[in-house]
């Protein structure tokens, strides 16, 4: 059965830092890409960062670049991301995703976690 399940999202200051884990299980994790994605209330699902099998080659979007780095740990099953200069803007339920490529299409995605919520608040 194939499980991804986030953790570590919590309450944190403007300026703050958070990292979030994604531990996976029922497939061969070091074979996939892996990404974030998030979603804020009342906003569409946003693709944040990916990284590819080895963890050579990471991504990010433009409203995360320099604040967030991706990696991974492959002999643990386990993704990471961890954000530093967190913004209110940053508040969202942060979902990790596992597919063949990275990309900031949903549907490119076989396996999603059910999410961890952050939120940016003084």
């Amino acid at each position: 059965q194939v499980q991804l399940v986030e953790s570590g999202g919590g309450l944190a200051q403007p300026g703050g830092s958070l990292r979030l884990s994604c531990a996976a299980s029922g497939f061969t994790f070091s074979s996939y890409a892996m990404s974030w994605a998030r979603q804020a209330p009342g906003k569409e699902l946003e693709w944040v960062s990916g990284i590819y099998s080895d963890g050579r080659d990471t991504y990010y979007a433009d409203s995360v670049k320099g604040r967030f780095t991706i990696s991974r740990d492959n002999a643990k099953n386990t993704l990471y991301l961890q954000m530093n200069s967190l913004k209110p803007e940053d508040t969202a339920l942060y979902y990790c995703a596992a597919g063949e490529l990275v990309s900031d299409v949903p549907d490119e995605y076989a396996y999603w976690g059910q999410g961890t919520q952050v939120t940016v608040s003084s």
